[in-house]
This record gives C-alpha cells, structure tokens and sequence, in this order.
C-alpha cells in the first residue's frame, strides 16, 4: 500500500508539472502566424512603394530630363497649378512625381508649338484671310494647345475605363469563387489580378494596389474607397461600398460578390442597349447625305 501511494504520488507529481510547463514549451503558433503576416505585410508595402517611386503603372515610362529640369526652373507646377491633376492622372492610370512633371510641361509647351504652327500657316497660306480671321486661328490654336493635354487625360482615362469595365464581371465570378473556397479577400484579389492580366492589364493593376494598401493601411475601408475612386464608375463604386458593409456588418462576402456581379452584368448589358439604341440617329445623316442622292 505506501509503495502504490508513493507511486500514485509521483504519477500527480509528473501530470502537474506537465500541466505547467506544457504551455512553455509548446510552440507558440499564433505568434509565428502574426510574424509571417507582419512580413508579408512589409513585402507588399515595399512592393507598393517601389511602384509609386517608378510611376507605379506597367506602362510607366521614364520622364524627360530636359522637361523635368525646364518644370523646375520656370516653377510651372505653381504657375499652371491644378487642384484635380492627381485625380486625373491616376484615372488614366498614370503615377508618380514624373506624369505631373510631363503634364505640366506639355501644357506650357504645346501652346507655343501651335501657335508658332498657326502663324507660319497664317503668313505662309493664310494671306487672302481677314485680320480676325488670321488672330482667330492664332489664339485657337494656342487654347487647342493649353486644353490638349486634359483632353489626352479625360481621353485615356475613359478608354482605361471602358477596359477595366470589361473584364471586371468576369473578375467578380472568380473572385465570388475563391471566396466561396475559403480564401480570405486579399488571397482572392492577388489570384483573380494574376488570372485576369491576360485579359486586362488595368484592372490586374488596380487589383494589386488594392491587395497592397488592404495590407498596410490602417482602415481597410480607405483601400476599396481607393478603388472606387481611381476607377470612377458606378458598378465599381457599388462593390467596393458593399465590401465595406460586408465587413463592417459581418455579413457574408460571398452574397455581396454574387449579387454586384449581377448588378455589374446588367450595367454592362444596359450600356450596350445605349449604343445599339443610339445608332439609328447616328445612322440618319449619313443616309441622307451619301445613299439618297
């Protein structure tokens, strides 16, 4: 009997100083899965950052040491200041220090040109016209060349635009189904961005700037609100406010995804209405014109 106390003293003994070190001597998991987000977080922050300082576009190009320095010399960013060129560069899917430096030294620049076009076609070919016929042509000339490069930006955007808006139905089915597979939003944006580059670069883009800033900013509301704005249209505008309240309520991603994509394929279908009904107009001159006669 002592010997089977003593024996059943040092069983408790063992099991409670298991008991006790047990957690000590375990691996602590959460805090090497914490590690490993805080180090994916800071890739993709640094990815980010290099993006913007080289213009953060695929179709970035280096920027004009000559423009650059003639911008700085003459201070046109403060002489031709524009609240809203941010905005509009980034829409039309340029970044960076070097498209506002291009921007506004085409604006300088271009007037000039056609102007000094305008007068040689004036003195050259323009010598039966009248006095305001001939000033006419010379200051259009220079406010086609002041306008022309918002014209470029409001152009190039809306083509982005109009790519982005094509591919982005698709890019909701997908992204519906690897949520649906258990990935998180993140996982689901990178995948979808890499499978839909094929087909369209700018929103593969738009993607990775937003699995980025959902990484490091501090409100994850900020980066879908990013999204809207840089797209600037209303189906995209939609999903990112539905993904908002998706997280904000706890209500299933998934069910928002199914029913934007809907929504964004019925936008879609409306716009091709739009056309089709707008071509019987279209159409009425050049009948009139070319097959009446």
């Amino acid at each position: 009997l002592p010997i089977f106390a003593a024996a059943l003293g040092a069983v408790a003994a063992f099991a409670t100083i298991l008991t006790v070190a047990g957690p000590m001597m375990s691996e602590n998991k959460l805090g090497t899965r914490l590690k490993e987000v805080a180090k994916r977080r800071e890739e993709l922050r640094k990815r980010s950052r290099a993006d913007l300082a080289r213009g953060g576009s695929l179709q970035h190009k280096d920027a004009n040491e000559f423009a650059k320095g003639l911008v700085n010399k003459l201070q046109l960013q403060k002489a031709l200041a524009d609240d809203t060129l941010n905005e509009k560069l980034i829409r039309a899917g340029l970044r960076g220090h070097a498209a506002q430096t291009m921007f506004y030294f085409y604006r300088a620049a271009l007037p000039i040109a056609f102007g000094i076009v305008a007068i040689f076609y004036v003195l050259a070919f323009g010598a039966h016209l009248a006095i305001h016929l001939k000033l006419a042509a010379i200051v259009g000339a220079i406010a086609l060349g002041y306008y022309a490069p918002n014209f470029y930006l409001k152009n190039r955007a809306d083509k982005r635009k109009e790519k982005i808006m094509a591919a982005f139905p698709d890019s909701l089915d997908m992204m519906l189904i690897c949520v649906e597979s258990g990935m998180s939003v993140e996982m689901a944006l990178q995948r979808v961005g890499h499978e839909i580059a094929p087909a369209s670069v700018e929103l593969a883009e738009e993607f990775a700037l937003t699995t980025a800033e959902l990484s490091y900013l501090p409100d994850r509301r900020m980066a879908y609100e990013n999204l809207a704005r840089r797209t600037n249209h209303a189906g995209v505008k939609s999903v990112a406010m539905a993904l908002t309240q998706a997280e904000k309520y706890g209500t299933p991603v998934g069910s928002a995804l199914r029913v934007m994509a809907k929504e964004t394929r019925e936008i879609r279908l409306s716009e091709g209405e739009k056309k089709a009904a707008s071509l019987p107009p279209r159409l009425t001159v050049p009948m009139i014109v070319f097959f009446l006669p």
